[in-house]
């Protein structure tokens, strides 16, 4: 059992119901790290602007971050797009049934290929970049997309931290980077991307420092490398998670709240 077809199956058993669907938000918040960044962005964001903004939410996923961002952001209109037909549909037909239809849509994109008549106010990218090859095509259509003040706002893996995850050599450590394209960004290379694709003003951080990293191992690798052995650990995951999930949550607080000279992981916040 690898690490995609784990939330998938998470996925298909919390969007069962909307009220689990909800929950399953909630879950993704508190046990990822890079949730705990971006949603401290959206709230530092919101906490600024109460106008009507368009929002493109680049790598949609489950629709997590535009929940988000619609609760945040009441007068914002929400964009999101992602290659996966099936989640786009589940995500229409949930925020519909939330009341959302009206101001968060959902659609296909091949972020490599899109363009937009309509400019975006804030693009919001989570863990989306360390999927895709032709990055530079993607940075330089988020330019193009982007208002002549609006926001950038990604996260993504770095190749600074040890990773030690990634390099163990066995199967189920295999799994959390299978699906990746690259292993990490180099921050400087990332920001000569950025600065080619046209942004003058570019902040890029580490994140996932050793908090953050102790945090992760406690949180998602040490149960999922367990769920790759056997299905029945979800019996004794919530036990688990009552246990060991305040620590981590203070780990994932210190993270957030301190600057890193390195980290496994990079935010980049780029204006044009």
């Amino acid at each position: 059992m690898q690490y995609d077809p784990i939330k998938r199956s998470l996925g298909t058993f919390f969007n069962s119901m909307p009220i689990l669907r909800i929950l399953f938000y909630k879950l993704l918040d508190l046990l990822f790290l890079r949730a705990w960044y971006a949603n401290q962005e959206l709230r530092k964001l919101a906490s600024e602007n109460d106008t009507k903004i368009d929002i493109l939410d680049a790598g949609s996923g489950y629709g997590q971050y535009s929940y988000r961002m619609a609760k945040l952001f009441p007068k914002a209109t929400i964009y999101g797009v992602d290659v996966k037909t099936e989640q786009i549909e589940d995500c229409n037909n949930f925020f519909t049934q939330q009341g959302f239809g009206d101001r968060v849509k959902f659609d296909f994109a091949d972020l490599t290929q899109f363009s937009s008549n309509k400019k975006f106010d804030l693009i919001l990218s989570v863990d989306v970049m360390e999927h895709i090859l032709d990055d530079r095509a993607v940075l330089k259509n988020f330019y193009n997309a982007l208002s002549d003040d609006g926001l950038l706002l990604i996260t993504t893996p770095s190749d600074a931290g040890d990773h030690d995850e990634e390099h163990e050599g066995n199967e189920a450590s295999a799994a959390f980077v299978d699906e990746h394209v690259r292993d990490g960004y180099n921050i400087d290379e990332l920001k000569e991307k950025l600065a080619s694709a046209g942004f003058t003003r570019v902040e890029v951080n580490f994140t996932y420092g050793k908090p953050g990293k102790l945090a992760w191992k406690l949180s998602m690798k040490w149960p999922i490398m367990t769920l790759n052995f056997s299905k029945l650990f979800f019996i004794l995951l919530p036990f688990y998670y009552i246990i060991v999930y305040p620590f981590a949550a203070l780990l994932n607080y210190i993270d957030t709240k301190s600057t890193h000279k390195i980290g496994n992981g990079l935010q980049v916040k780029a204006r044009k």
